[in-house]
Parts: structure tokens; C-alpha cells; sequence
């Protein structure tokens, strides 16, 4: 007798095929700003999200780069430790923390935003014209952009 399991193929669920491409693509990307600049994926994510914006506080970072809380942090302390990242307490509310790149922050990111442009290049030229137009359209439905 056949289990009701055995219809369920992992290797075509879609959120299991998503994470694996995901951290493939994260990890490779990983050595190549890493290798360079000797920085880690959550440290990569702080600088990249704080290039986006002003000031932002530990808590969107987390939200918004899918991190834990502690993660952010840690990655937050090790960049400002190295000058990267500047800490400042909210001037409304006491309790956040908002964080900013510094001008050495921001010189770093100028740097490594040619070569995460082109490895993004490098992972959709895999795909012919068309299909990354319906990539692209469709990350934008399921996102909810």
C-alpha cells in the first residue's frame, strides 16, 4: 500500500526550491565580496539595507533583511567596531538604536555595488531575454510588489 507521502515530491515544492537557490546564490555571492572585503553575509546585508536609507533602526534591518534580531546586532557591532557603521539613539524614542553608515561605509559600498551589479548580471545571463522578464515579473507578484 502506497503512503499518501509518496505523491509529495520536496524536489518540486516550491518553497524548498526557492530556499536552496536562495542560499546557493547568497553563498556564492558571499565569496566574492567576502574574499574582498572580509565581510560576512549579515554584515553585507546591514551595509546594503543602511545604503538604502538614512538612518535605520536595528529592528527594520532585521525585519526587512530576514535576520534575526541578535544576528543584526552582532553584524551592527562588528561594523561599527570597524568604522563602518555609526550607532546613534533615536531622538524620539530612547530605546531604538538607529544605525548609519559612515563616509567609509558608504566608500565600501560604492565599491562593492559595481560587483553585486555584475554578478546579478553574471546569474540572469543563465536565463534568454524572456525568461528573466518573467522572472522578474513574477518575484514582483509574489513578493506583492
Amino acid at each position: 500500500m502506497k503512503s499518501s507521502m509518496s505523491t509529495f515530491d520536496l524536489d518540486e515544492f516550491l518553497p524548498y526550491r526557492l530556499a536552496v537557490l536562495s542560499r546557493s546564490i547568497n553563498e556564492d555571492f558571499a565569496r566574492v565580496y567576502g574574499k574582498t572585503f572580509d565581510l560576512t553575509q549579515a554584515e553585507w546585508r546591514v551595509i546594503a539595507h543602511l545604503s538604502q536609507q538614512e538612518k535605520v533602526s536595528i529592528r527594520e534591518i532585521h525585519q526587512r533583511v530576514d535576520m534575526g534580531k541578535p544576528k543584526v546586532t552582532r553584524a551592527a557591532q562588528r561594523l561599527e567596531a570597524a568604522g563602518l557603521v555609526a550607532k546613534n539613539t533615536h531622538p524620539v524614542d530612547k530605546r531604538l538604536v538607529e544605525l548609519s553608515l559612515t563616509l567609509k561605509g558608504k566608500r565600501l559600498m560604492a565599491k562593492i555595488a559595481p560587483m553585486a551589479r555584475k554578478y546579478q548580471a553574471s546569474v540572469l545571463d543563465k536565463l534568454p531575454a524572456d525568461q528573466r522578464a518573467a522572472l522578474d515579473q513574477a518575484l514582483d507578484t509574489l513578493t506583492g510588489q
